[in-house]
């Protein structure tokens, strides 16, 4: 996990490779793919030649129009669908699930890219915006379609891939809540503090950023490479041009204006971790590597404070779709 001086120097001088790799014969979903990271992620997984890219999209008419984009761009036609997409909605999740479900006949890869960086306090289903979008409606969504991307592997003989999209800001949270006693870390998130400020707001999408590196980790623990058929890793992409920041407060703006790389160069690393293979499940990847995430995450005080976020987490998940989690 790297410090200022890092994530500085990462972010205005290091060269990330174009991506290369073949998707041929594959079906792909990106999450949050109308614009930015997604959008970029899913132009080069369509010009890389896959069979079928799925634009997982809140709002029909953007996708349409990135979908024309990309089209436009490659030289690539009936490859991209537009789907519907709510991650404020477990319903909205759990319907695209389903019908990914009944109308494709493989999936190889998810890259889970949709999320929110709010700049104030929202309640979406049971929890906060920024953790119910960025944290139980991600998960919800990677167990959604785990079951489906293992009777691929099997189908096919391939290992299909399931990439989160984390941040290096993970890093950087504080987060009281980890020190909640048994069962209320996801109780203290919902409290509502009594001040709001763009401090406060970020902090949130810090840590649900931490979150997803937990999750990726604890699903790891629990099924090894060699014990499910499927590559499930996180990802750091860096600070990017995207439509992130639309909510988010002033210093992460002025830090994106100064710093941030282009969504195209970013996504790079989201199809870099799409075709990365067993050696990287469980794993942080950062700037096409496998990099260590934060000393906090990989203390024995993390490692701890994970396994209660995700015992509770797979209770919120099993209230939500009951025997969801059993398709880890």
């Amino acid at each position: 996990m790297p410090g200022a001086f890092q994530f500085f120097y990462g972010q205005l001088f290091t060269q990330l490779p174009k991506p290369t790799a073949s998707f041929e014969g594959k079906t792909v979903i990106v999450t949050g793919s109308n614009i930015g990271l997604g959008k970029e992620a899913a132009r080069h997984i369509t010009r890389n030649n896959a069979s079928t890219v799925i634009l997982a999209v809140r709002s029909l008419e953007k996708g349409e129009a990135a979908k024309e984009d990309i089209e436009t761009s490659t030289g690539k036609r009936g490859v991209i669908k537009v789907w519907q997409l709510d991650m404020s909605s477990y319903q909205s999740v759990l319907d695209f699930s389903a019908r990914a479900d009944k109308e494709l006949q493989r999936l190889d890869v998810a890259v889970l890219n949709a999320g929110v960086a709010k700049g104030k306090w929202e309640v979406f289903e049971q929890d906060e915006s920024t953790i119910t979008v960025n944290v139980v409606s991600t998960f919800l969504l990677a167990l959604a379609l785990l079951p489906q991307m293992k009777r691929t592997a099997s189908q096919y003989n391939i290992r299909p891939t399931l990439t989160i999209v984390s941040s290096e800001v993970h890093g950087w949270a504080k987060f009281p809540e980890g020190n909640a006693p048994d069962g209320q870390i996801f109780h203290e998130l919902n409290k509502k503090p009594q001040t709001l400020d763009d401090t406060i707001m970020g902090n949130r999408y810090q840590v649900s950023k931490l979150l997803d590196v937990f999750g990726t980790r604890a699903m790891a623990d629990r099924k090894s490479a060699q014990a499910v058929p499927v590559t499930i890793n996180c990802v750091n992409p860096g600070l990017c041009h995207s439509s992130l920041s639309r909510d988010a407060g002033l210093g992460l703006k002025i830090l994106k204006f100064f710093f941030a790389r282009t969504t195209e160069f970013g996504s790079r690393t989201l199809v870099h971790a799409a075709v990365s293979g067993a050696e990287s499940h469980g794993h942080y990847l950062s700037d096409c590597k496998v990099e260590l995430p934060s000393e906090y995450v990989l203390s024995n005080e993390g490692y701890e404070v994970q396994n209660r976020v995700w015992d509770e987490l797979t209770a919120k998940l099993e209230a939500i779709k009951p025997g969801v989690t059993a398709n880890l």
